[in-house]
């Protein structure tokens, strides 16, 4: 590799870690205004610049949607004072917030999130590393993500925010055996007889070019989604942090920016989990079921850019949803659903599309 095709491939990380981040702002801001509408309030819409709220329509517009929200929360975590107690473990407590965020920005790589088609009919798949084990690079990644949770509660010294830590591996350990074996019929279907889609992200979704597996196969994609639930912490299996029982859970001790640090980890998971969702399950770019989207140019790569992050986004609502509706379930409750209900569906699920398959490719 020369020195120009790595600043490309550097140029093309940073611009897509910049654009995630940015997706992380404002999923904030959704959070923020959608619980508003949920509620019967008006949400964030008093944050302005000046140059902008002077225009007559437009800057009113903007800043009753709370547009520059986001830039005054990012700047009030920046230079709010840092306080850190004295009883912390300090170079763990310092690690952990990092340790939170990276793996969401590492997964990012191998997500794929459009595609190219050339004047021959080649289709060229948008990602950053197109790797032939992208899905068991997701499922490593993203589990590293926990150990910042663990690291925050263990090294902040202190009973809520370790009783936090000690939810969160608890509840990963439940939730990912689960998650991983809903998987299973989808990629035992992706490589049938004639496929090369291998553990490959791009292959799992042209193989949905007729046939999305949210249809074929609703229980995988139910059990996923609320594994992944589990696995991003949020309402009603936040129990790593479970504000009327642990205070604030494993980031009790935290304030200022390193705080920031886990409010933008938490979004930014969410952000990746609803992108792996898509591609396994929603078809990628393909706008409708037996609708693939074959369009030619950079007009095309654009079109399929803005319908797979139609459907994130219409999946991160779902999110921010589900918080605002449900209450947060007992602890012991999220270890009955994790081990007794969605485990054993996984298995019967897992062992139905395997006898399924084996009788298709038997009959022909």
């Amino acid at each position: 590799m020369d020195f120009t095709s790595f600043l490309i491939i550097v140029a093309q990380g940073l611009a897509v870690i910049v654009v995630l981040m940015s997706l992380c702002s404002y999923v904030v801001l959704a959070e923020r205004k959608v619980s508003a509408w949920i509620q019967g309030r008006v949400g964030p819409n008093r944050t302005t610049l000046p140059v902008v709220g002077a225009i007559p329509v437009i800057g009113p517009m903007l800043t009753r949607l709370g547009v520059f929200q986001p830039a005054a929360d990012g700047l009030k975590f920046l230079f709010k004072e840092d306080v850190t107690p004295g009883h912390v473990n300090r170079p763990y407590y310092m690690l952990a917030p990092a340790l939170a965020l990276v793996p969401a920005l590492l997964t990012v790589a191998v997500v794929p999130f459009g595609q190219y088609v050339t004047e021959t009919g080649e289709v060229i798949t948008l990602v950053l590393a197109d790797v032939d084990i992208g899905i068991l690079f997701v499922l490593a990644v993203s589990s590293l993500g926990v150990y910042g949770i663990v690291l925050a509660g263990w090294a902040s010294n202190s009973k809520y925010p370790f009783l936090g830590g000690v939810r969160a591996s608890a509840q990963m350990i439940s939730y990912e055996l689960a998650m991983g074996l809903s998987l299973l019929p989808v990629f035992m279907w992706a490589n049938a007889p004639g496929s090369d889609a291998a553990l490959n992200l791009g292959a799992v979704v042209h193989t949905q070019q007729g046939l999305w597996f949210a249809i074929w196969q609703p229980l995988s994609a139910f059990i996923f989604l609320v594994a992944l639930f589990a696995e991003t912490n949020r309402l009603p299996f936040d129990m790593s942090e479970a504000e009327t029982e642990l205070v604030g859970g494993f980031h009790t001790e935290y304030s200022s920016f390193k705080f920031g640090l886990f409010f933008v980890a938490e979004y930014a998971h969410i952000i990746i989990g609803s992108a792996v969702f898509v591609v396994l399950f929603l078809g990628g770019w393909h706008p409708l079921p037996g609708l693939p989207l074959h369009v030619e140019g950079l007009l095309g790569a654009l079109l399929s850019i803005g319908i797979f992050l139609a459907k994130v986004f219409v999946l991160v609502f779902v999110f921010i949803w589900v918080r605002w509706t449900l209450p947060r379930f007992r602890y012991d409750q999220v270890m009955h659903i994790g081990w007794k209900i969605l485990l054993p569906l996984a298995v019967a699920n897992l062992v139905f599309y395997a006898l399924l398959i084996a009788l298709i490719d038997s009959i022909g």
